[in-house]
């Protein structure tokens, strides 16, 4: 089969098509036929910076990037009975962890996929598995979001956040979107009731009483959101487990929760990111898809950080 490797960080370069066995299953597992690869901004981080490689692989090289993919089983483990031969399939494969996604054929634990909805296309269903996940865990699992909750989405018109944003509204929440104003269209269109341009005003000045933020960015994004966020509130921050000690001296101050969060395969979520798919509560959108060989040019696109929703790979 093909598969494209990673000898050593760096540039896209250094991601190379090769051929490789097909992965053997184990007695859990099913193996699948990829039709379509979900790329995300870890996937790039770990190729380009050495320290999330070697946080990730630890010193296993050469390895096979990515987690998300959708494709049909085309052999099942003997302890699999919610699969068949046959099944069209999704998931987020082994995250945290080695997903091996970036092949033609991917051995995946059946308890981290799920199946395809008919109405829904294998870009579609890539598209969803990480970010989905992500949204959904942080907003459900862990804020724990409630009919009436004012919701602020960072990041709005990207991955996670334009998923967020339906999740949020099919919750019941009020949901404040930002994102530049060139999207915020978009952003409205996901069912938002209100967008902010963080290129023209600061949302610290016009926001207050905030049950939850989901926040995508950190940094000065994360500090200024203790500020609109209403006492006993919380934060859920996705991308560094390292608060600063100014934001955690705030909240506390405060008494606002700050909550890091990790995104995990977890068969109770992907059944239930199927479900919203299938009820077309979840709609992804596929901002670019590229052919297998050009994986490189899907990563640059993802470097730009101008992504409306997914990019995905056809293989």
């Amino acid at each position: 089969m093909k598969a494209i490797i990673l000898q050593k960080a760096g540039g896209v370069k250094n991601l190379e098509v090769v051929e490789m066995d097909k992965p053997t299953i184990k007695s859990d597992e099913v193996l699948v036929k990829v039709a379509t690869i979900g790329i995300n901004p870890v996937d790039v981080k770990a190729r380009a910076y050495e320290a999330v490689l070697g946080w990730i692989y630890e010193d296993k090289r050469p390895v096979v990037l990515g987690w998300d993919i959708a494709g049909e089983v085309v052999e099942v483990g003997e302890h699999v009975s919610r699969f068949k031969i046959g099944d069209q399939v999704f998931g987020m494969v082994r995250f945290f962890g080695n997903g091996q996604a970036y092949a033609e054929y991917v051995a995946s634990p059946a308890s981290h996929l799920a199946l395809k909805p008919v109405n829904v296309s294998h870009e579609q269903a890539a598209a969803s598995s990480m970010v989905a996940t992500t949204a959904y865990q942080a907003l459900v699992d862990v804020a724990q979001i409630k009919r009436g909750d004012r919701v602020v989405i960072h990041g709005a018109s990207g991955g996670v956040g334009h998923l967020a944003v339906q999740i949020a509204k099919h919750f019941g929440a009020y949901v404040i979107g930002i994102s530049s104003g060139k999207n915020r269209d978009f952003v409205l269109s996901l069912g938002a009731d209100e967008h902010v341009d963080y290129t023209a005003e600061n949302f610290k000045t016009t926001l207050k009483d905030i049950d939850i933020v989901l926040d995508t960015i950190q940094g000065a994004t994360l500090l200024d959101s203790v500020d609109v966020v209403r006492s006993k509130g919380m934060i859920v921050t996705l991308p560094s487990p390292e608060i600063p000690a100014e934001v955690k001296t705030k909240a506390d101050e405060k008494q606002v929760y700050v909550e890091f969060m990790m995104v995990a395969s977890k068969q109770e979520t992907i059944l239930a990111i199927a479900q919203l798919l299938e009820a077309e509560i979840l709609k992804p959108h596929i901002d670019k898809a590229f052919a297998f060989d050009e994986i490189g040019l899907a990563h640059r696109a993802l470097e730009t950080n101008h992504v409306v929703g997914k990019v995905v790979v056809n293989v």
